[in-house]
């Protein structure tokens, strides 16, 4: 079969390798169709994005952790509801069950976590073989809906982080495919959303999920809040990793408000001490998904799709995966999401 291999920084290619054998216990064979890139496969890609030794050398690595497919085996001890021939979307992560977070019921924190991708092969090759327990069933959705479910994952983790209720107003910050997720999801719960990014065609993308668009200016903070009315948003996401829209996230809640950062980034934000004294604000990280919010948002994506599928702006065959990566890494104003096709 043909897998993209990523064999060092900057270097992927596309080559044979052995087809899976026989799953074993508790394992599934998936046959992946749909794998969409996102900003930490660039990060892997350029060798920002650093695996301990944990989980062995970081390449050669396939990897795509965005996947849907559709089963092919199924090993012993599967989950009843899983067969052969299922279109399924794939949970990129393993826990190890033991640290401190996993002990208190938040392994998606877990520090020596395994990632689908990252820290072993994942969907770029048409082939390969997940534990059961990271598979889900996806019903008669297409590839290209499933395999926003990832995500989509990160955003009901965020909006669970910001504790989002019916009728509560909500500002995000960056429209990409996060903050688009973020919009689709607040509005599942009932809140209404405003979309801030500085790229119009994002902010129309943003308008299918329900979002009210707002483009990026100076005086941000005061139109936030004039939008939300009152003291201003309850709830604000921070979907960049930008220091100055971190600021302004914070500086624009209302007291009580919550701030989630969900944009990865190793820069630095200076803060006013005061705005957390004065107003008793809650400033929240957000990181991955549970297996539970991994089957909400497998869900959410299946009843959007009207909404999903437009997000999907480029896609290639397996043969394209290099140049689809280095195009979406290039381009950041031309893509929401690419997204390749291993057996397309």
């Amino acid at each position: 079969m043909r897998a993209a291999v990523t064999q060092a920084a900057n270097t992927m290619e596309v080559s044979d390798r052995s087809a899976p054998e026989e799953p074993g216990p508790g394992e599934v064979v998936v046959r992946s169709e749909a794998v969409g890139l996102c900003g930490s496969d660039f990060h892997f890609m350029t060798g920002e994005i650093v695996v301990t030794d944990v989980h062995g050398p970081q390449y050669p690595r396939v990897q795509g952790h965005e996947v849907a497919g559709v089963i092919e085996a199924l090993g012993p001890g599967c989950r009843d509801h899983l067969h052969t021939g299922a279109h399924v979307a794939i949970w990129p992560l393993r826990a190890c069950g033991e640290c401190y977070p996993c002990r208190i019921g938040r392994p998606n924190v877990c520090p020596n976590f395994s990632l689908v991708g990252i820290h072993v092969d994942g969907g770029l090759q048409q082939h390969f073989t997940v534990p059961a327990p990271q598979v889900f069933p996806a019903g008669d959705q297409s590839p290209l809906t499933a395999a926003f479910a990832e995500p989509t994952s990160i955003a009901v983790q965020a909006v669970d982080r910001a504790r989002v209720t019916p009728g509560e107003r909500v500002v995000i910050l960056g429209a990409g495919p996060i903050g688009q997720a973020l919009a689709l999801v607040v509005r599942e719960r009932g809140g209404s959303a405003l979309l801030v990014d500085r790229l119009a065609g994002r902010l129309e993308q943003g308008r299918l999920t329900g979002a009210e668009p707002l483009e990026l200016s100076d005086d941000l903070v005061s139109r936030a809040r004039a939008w939300a009315g009152d003291m201003g948003p309850v709830v604000a996401f921070d979907a960049t990793g930008e220091p100055a829209a971190v600021r302004a996230a914070v500086e624009m809640v209302s007291s009580a408000g919550r701030v989630v950062i969900v944009g990865i980034s190793d820069k630095e934000v200076g803060l006013n001490i005061g705005w957390f004294t004065q107003r008793e604000i809650d400033v929240l990280g957000s990181s991955c998904c549970t297996g539970e919010q991994f089957a909400e948002a497998v869900a959410i994506v299946g009843r959007n799709r009207a909404a999903v599928e437009p997000l999907i702006t480029q896609q290639y065959g397996l043969e394209e995966a290099p140049a689809a990566m280095d195009f979406a890494m290039r381009n950041p104003g031309k893509v929401m999401k690419v997204v390749v096709r291993p057996n397309g």
